[in-house]
Order: structure tokens, then C-alpha cells, then sequence
């Protein structure tokens, strides 16, 4: 009997690139992948491990499933990503529910781990995360087929007090320009359109293996790509964002004109403790600089709150800092007390009631920002990613180039050709903004 098995992918889409290798090497086996986990004889759990909630949210996943070897198919149980390259030895041992482990720089050992798995070996394959992707390894992408994910580097070198991805996921690595215009390639051939370039540290890009920094190249080569209408940015680190990258990102017009950039906070004195690079006057000049070059973009940030230290005052110097900022897109996280990070062992913890109050009333302040930029758009045309129709209400939902994929907002399409094909590009005149979203009218 050929085993059934489901990947449940968790985290970020850097685990879902992984988890789409895995299902490619899982296909390739002449195993049968299933969307129905009740379905499956053998299941995959790509775990996050990045902050309390996602490893709280990986435990209950790997537990729900254990459950099915009692009341469904289930053989073998095998758990794979950030949290099994942290954690492995705690969970084989409070888990013995879970019949194989594989960590973030092993999950191309994943056959071997299934049959070692099956044959009731318990193998455990976590080693140094290195694995680079130069490899021509089979993928079956689960995102829509006219977009899709493509990882340009992986693991980061810049030791963020706070953050625990070099423990998981290693020194920063880039992979050739080759390597991923091969991949770029071959997704173009399966028919996606949209391209996101995808690492921890992005604007890093090639300084390991070229001796400078290549992301503006690589832009221009993914672009021209055949078939490639879309090429989207994340996860840029401020202090590598060059006057190159502005000028690459502004003059291509199949770039999208959508800057992903964390900024973490505001205040000198946090960043600091965080250690991130420069100082609240550099992030001002930057975004000034990149909003006067590209005129029409949209910049996306990320901010922490809750920070060991971070005062009342902080917090509301913050707040100023993002009401005068006023960026398009904004996401919010509390802090979150990671082990063996510096930041773990900083005094002035807050509470979690605190730092909750923060990330709401800070989001509440972005509401009422991302408003007022999204009216910018009215009257405007703009081209929209059609990805799916709502018969209820008789619209088309897609997205423009100003929002990725799952985290930014959509545009609803009134007026448009009922033969329309989901996955193309369209012209709307936009006729209506709200707090994430807009709509507007298609145009023959």
C-alpha cells in the first residue's frame, strides 16, 4: 500500500519553502500527498520555534495530530523546522508520541527519515544548519499557481539581542545568482507571475559569497525573466539598504514598488539594548530618502513593544514616531523572553498585560494611519493580481503590487468580465478606501 502523507506547515514562508521541498522529495518518493490529515498514514509537522506563541502553537499542532494515530490512520508521526533544531532532545523526551525529528538544515533527508521512521527507529537528523539550496531539488508549491516564494539566503550573522534565528537557522548564507534564476525559471515555466524574494536579512544579499552586496543585480535578473510580472522584496535590514537598491527598486517597473523593511523601534535607547543598526535619525533619513526617490511606495515595517527597559515614555515616543511616519503597512509583536538571547538576560521585564496594551493601542494608531494613506489611491488605476471571485457579493478579490500575499490588504473588483482568469493582472480605477483595503471599478 503506497503511505499517505500531510505536511502541516507552521511559521514564516521561509518554512514553507522548506516544507515545499520536503513535499517534492516526498512525491518524487512515490508517496501520495494529501490535503486531509485524517487521510494520512504518515504526517509531517514543520514547526516555528521563533517566539512563545509559535512554539505554543507547534506543541498543540504536533499533539492534535498525535491523536489521530488512536482515532484515524496515522503510523508515524514526524516533526520537523526551528523547533526540533532548538528543542530536539526535550522533545523526544516529553513526546514520545513523535516518531522522528529532522532539523532545519536536514529536511532534504526527508525519505530517510520516513523509512527509518516507519521501520520504528525513532531517527533524530539534526545537525549544523547549513543546507544552502544550491541543490536541484524537487518543490511542489503550495501557494496559488501564479505566485510563489523564492528563498535567497538563509540564517543571519546580525545578533539581534532578541531574536533566536541565528541559533535556529545559522550564519547568514547566500545562495548563487545561478541557483535561484534556475528556480525563478522553472517556476515561470509552471505559470507564476509574482516572485517574492524571501531571506532573514535580504539586503545582505551576496556579501558572503561575492565580497559585496548583489541584491540590485539580482533584482534586475529575476525581472527578466520570461513570464515574470511581479518581483516583490522582504525582510529588508536597514542598515545594508544601499542608494543602489533605491535606484534599482525605482527605475524597474517590475519591481514591486513594496519595501518590507523591520525597523523594531524608535527610540534610540531600545535599539540600542536591541542592538540594531543606527539610530532613529538614520531611520527617518532613510525613508525619506527611498519616499523621495520612489515616490509611489509602500513601506512595510515591523515593531516590537514590551521591550526589557522600554519605559512609559518610550512607548509613547513610539507612538509618535509611528502617527508621523505614517507607513502603509504595520506589524506589531510584543516581546517575547527568548532563551539564551542577550536580551533574555536583560533586567526591567514587563509584564505580558503591559506589553499587550501597547501592541493594541499602537495597532489602533495604525488603523486610523493606514486610512489616511490608502485614500491616496482614490482615483488612481492601478494594476491588480486577480486571486479569487466572491459569487455572493459579485466581486473579484486580488491584490496590488502595494500588498504581499496573506499580510497585506486586497482590492475588491466591481465591473470586470465574468470570463476573467484568476491569476492575471488587471487594470481597476479605485473608487473606494478603507483602514487595509480598497475597491474600485476593472476597466476593459
Amino acid at each position: 500500500m503506497t503511505e499517505k502523507v500531510k505536511v502541516v506547515t507552521l511559521g514564516c514562508e521561509k518554512n514553507l519553502v522548506d516544507s515545499e521541498i520536503m513535499s517534492g522529495l516526498i512525491d518524487s518518493r512515490g508517496y501520495q500527498l494529501v490535503d486531509n490529515k485524517e487521510d494520512a498514514t504518515i504526517i509531517i509537522v514543520n514547526t516555528c520555534g521563533f517566539i512563545d506563541a509559535a512554539k505554543e502553537e507547534s506543541v498543540n499542532t504536533i499533539l492534535e495530530m498525535a491523536d489521530l494515530k488512536e482515532t484515524a490512520n496515522l503510523k508515524a508521526l514526524i516533526v520537523s523546522g526551528c523547533l526540533t533544531q532548538r528543542y530536539k532532545e526535550v522533545l523526544m523526551q516529553e513526546m514520545p508520541e513523535i516518531d522522528g525529528i529532522v532539523g532545519t538544515g536536514d529536511f532534504h533527508r526527508i525519505n530517510d527519515i520516513i523509512d527509518e521512521a516507519m521501520g520504528g527507529k525513532k531517527p533524530i537528523y539534526v545537525g549544523n544548519p547549513i543546507f544552502n539550496y544550491e541543490q536541484a531539488l524537487p518543490r511542489k508549491v503550495a501557494t496559488p499557481r501564479y505566485t510563489a516564494y523564492v528563498k535567497i539566503a538563509e540564517g543571519c550573522d546580525n545578533a539581534c539581542t532578541f531574536c533566536s534565528i541565528p541559533i535556529m537557522r545559522g550564519k547568514f548564507r547566500s545562495r548563487t545568482v545561478e541557483s535561484i534564476l534556475s528556480e525563478v525559471k522553472q517556476l515561470a515555466s509552471q505559470g507564476v507571475k509574482e516572485i517574492s524574494l524571501i531571506a532573514q536579512d535580504s539586503t545582505n544579499y551576496g556579501s558572503d559569497l561575492y565580497d559585496r552586496f548583489m541584491l540590485p543585480e539580482l533584482l534586475n535578473q529575476v525581472s527578466q525573466v520570461e513570464g515574470i510580472e511581479w518581483v516583490r522584496l522582504h525582510y529588508a535590514y536597514p542598515g545594508f539598504f544601499t542608494d543602489e537598491l533605491i535606484e534599482t527598486i525605482a527605475k524597474n517597473d517590475k519591481i514591486c514598488k513594496y519595501i518590507d523593511m523591520p525597523l523594531q523601534h524608535s527610540e534610540d535607547r531600545i535599539l540600542k539594548r536591541m542592538r540594531r543598526p543606527g539610530r532613529q535619525r538614520d531611520a527617518r533619513e532613510l525613508i525619506a530618502k527611498i519616499r523621495s526617490h520612489i515616490p509611489d511606495v509602500s513601506i512595510r515595517t515591523s515593531l516590537i513593544v514590551g521591550f526589557p527597559g522600554e519605559t512609559e515614555e518610550d512607548f509613547n515616543q513610539l507612538s509618535e514616531f509611528v502617527r508621523e511616519m505614517k507607513f502603509d503597512r504595520l506589524g506589531v509583536f510584543t516581546y517575547s523572553n527568548e532563551e539564551d538571547t542577550p536580551a533574555s538576560r536583560l533586567p526591567d521585564h514587563l509584564p505580558d498585560e503591559v506589553k499587550e496594551w501597547r501592541a493594541n493601542t499602537l495597532m489602533e494608531i495604525q488603523r486610523e494611519v493606514s486610512t489616511e494613506v490608502n485614500s491616496r489611491f482614490v482615483g488612481k488605476t492601478l494594476d491588480v493580481l486577480i486571486e479569487r471571485y466572491d459569487g455572493r457579493n459579485d466581486v473579484f478579490i486580488g491584490r496590488s503590487q502595494y500588498d504581499a500575499p496573506e499580510i497585506d490588504g486586497e482590492v475588491f473588483v466591481s465591473n470586470v468580465h465574468k470570463n476573467i482568469e484568476i491569476g492575471q493582472v488587471h487594470k481597476v480605477k479605485i473608487t473606494h478606501a478603507y483602514e487595509y483595503d480598497l475597491s474600485g471599478e476593472g476597466l476593459a
